[in-house]
């Protein structure tokens, strides 16, 4: 008889080989895997009791907590649905995922709640508000208080298909309203299978949440460590001090992140020299580093970097950077140049770089064309939204919309995005919703926005603005607009203005002459904003 891919069955792995070992550490909390899985069935049997049911939709706000980690589990085991809310946006936007997904039961931080006071009249199908972190500010139910009513007995769970969705996840396209991605079980655990091997997971491992778990799941590390039984450390806000902090206390061997995070941990290392025994990994996910940075990495914190490429729709990782045995003998600089492209297939996916008729690129380097993917990772589709499912998976493939190349080894690096998605610390920002927003100044005629690339945050959302007949603005003022209407993240952090904006015949501007005049006005120096 076939066993059915359900991510719950990581859970149980690790209660019956690892129950009684150190699972979790939250603050100045620990739990076994024994007493998480205790927890994970009472969380099960208290949406079960106020009247969740398989394939409702449960939204979580929360930072890297054990609150946020259980919520995956005890969701599962009814059937439901994950909805983890990126705590970065505004409250207009969680209005739009919450009434979007019609989610029934919104988990929040107490820390986050003032993001929904301004919202929650407007809440259509959010039947009950519940508070990690009580502090006794506000009306709605206190988590620890109601967990604690419910039983810790094994949980009758919802028989499941892997193909039932098991996460909504909401993320920015070149739209203003953000598209939620349905991925089954099947996906992430195919995907976790692939991914603990790609890299190297096992038991002795002591993983350090830095990625925020609203990143696709943290991009999976909550299904893959636990199979595995690692230890996995909790951290609510992952500045250097913590995180260089945690991985003495705790014996860290792997974290995953965000190049700019890295960046930040590379400048406190500066300051303070700490000395680690252990063997340390770190995974990248988001803009490629330059090789330069690769290289300060291994050579002065001495870890071992590791670069992957992925987004939402396809679970998300498909591509990995490591040096395989055959090309050990080049040159140590040649091999950090390859660690900072995208790197080469994961097993169980296809990664092509196609032209406009479909056909591959050469492996030179030199070609670009728009990077493919087929796997068991790609998504079921878009929720709500079959016209951009079918644009986004054609013929089985998924199109990312990334630009790319394949050099001669067969390393994919991402060279643009065709989408014009710009990828700021980590998060990605639709360039048409920061127009949007500009748009709305009274002093504004046109308006296009880029990315610049940015000494800490990769990439920021720069404008070219062409102003109205008369009217005045100036940089500082747009740059404060834009702050006040948008998630600060996504705002503005540089405008030029010009008399008029490169258009094509059909009235569509032209970004791609607007990208390449701004590095003509900076001399194509390379040099970084600040």
């Amino acid at each position: 008889m076939d066993v059915p891919l359900i991510l719950t069955q990581f859970l149980d792995r690790a209660v019956t080989l690892y129950g009684e070992k150190k699972a979790i550490i939250c603050d100045h909390r620990v739990f076994t895997y024994n007493q998480l899985n205790e927890r994970v069935n009472r969380l099960s049997d208290g949406l079960r009791e106020i009247g969740v049911k398989k394939g409702d939709r449960i939204a979580y706000l929360a930072p890297n907590t054990v609150e946020m980690l259980e919520g995956f589990y005890g969701t599962f085991q009814l059937g439901a649905v994950m909805v983890p809310l990126n705590t970065r946006l505004k409250p207009s936007d969680y209005q739009f995922i919450l009434n979007h997904s019609e989610t029934k039961v919104l988990f929040v931080d107490q820390e986050l709640y003032n993001l929904i006071v301004p919202i929650k009249d407007n809440l259509k199908t959010v039947e009950k508000i519940i508070v990690h972190y009580h502090d006794g500010s506000c009306e709605e139910t206190a988590y620890d208080d109601w967990l604690s009513n419910h039983s810790s007995e094994a949980f009758d769970r919802e028989p499941l298909d892997e193909q039932d969705i098991c996460s909504l996840l909401y993320t920015s396209g070149t739209t203003g309203n953000p598209k939620g991605v349905m991925l089954t079980h099947r996906n992430n655990y195919l995907h976790a299978l692939s991914a603990m091997h790609h890299l190297r997971v096992c038991d002795e491992d002591v993983l350090v949440h830095v990625l925020p778990m609203f990143h696709v799941n943290g991009w999976g590390s909550p299904f893959y460590y636990t199979a595995n039984g690692a230890t996995q450390v909790c951290l609510r806000k992952a500045s250097p001090d913590q995180i260089f902090e945690v991985i003495e206390k705790h014996g860290v061997t792997v974290m995953h992140m965000a190049p700019t995070v890295l960046n930040s941990l590379l400048q406190y290392y500066e300051k303070h020299v700490p000395e680690f025994q252990q063997d340390i990994r770190v995974v990248i996910a988001g803009s490629a580093p330059p090789p330069a940075f690769v290289t300060r990495v291994e050579k002065e914190l001495g870890w071992e970097f590791i670069q992957v490429y992925g987004m939402t729709e396809s679970s998300p990782l498909s591509t990995i950077s490591v040096i395989r045995s055959h090309l050990k003998e080049l040159p140590l600089q040649e091999q950090y140049r390859l660690k900072s492209k995208a790197g080469v297939q994961l097993i169980g996916s296809e990664v092509k770089v196609v032209n406009e008729l479909g056909g591959e690129v050469a492996w030179d380097g030199n070609e670009i064309g728009e990077v493919v993917i087929r796997s068991h990772g790609v998504m079921k589709g878009y929720w709500k939204n079959d016209e951009a499912t079918m644009e986004a998976i054609r013929n089985g493939w998924l199109h990312t919309g990334d630009m790319g190349t394949i050099d001669e080894y067969g390393n994919l690096e991402i060279v643009d995005r065709k989408k014009d998605v710009i990828i700021s610390g980590g998060e990605n920002i639709s360039s048409i919703e920061v127009e949007g927003v500009l748009y709305e100044h009274p002093a504004v005629q046109e308006a296009a926005v880029i990315a610049i690339p940015h000494e800490k945050w990769g990439e920021t959302p720069h404008a070219i603005i062409v102003l109205r007949e008369g009217a005045e603005a100036t940089e500082q003022e747009l740059i404060q607009f834009s702050r006040e209407k948008l998630a600060h993240f996504k705002a503005i952090t540089g405008v030029m203005f010009v008399n008029e904006l490169p258009k094509t015949a059909s009235g569509k501007i032209q970004k791609v002459q607007l990208r390449d005049e701004y590095w003509e006005s900076i001399g194509k120096s390379g040099r970084f904003v600040n």
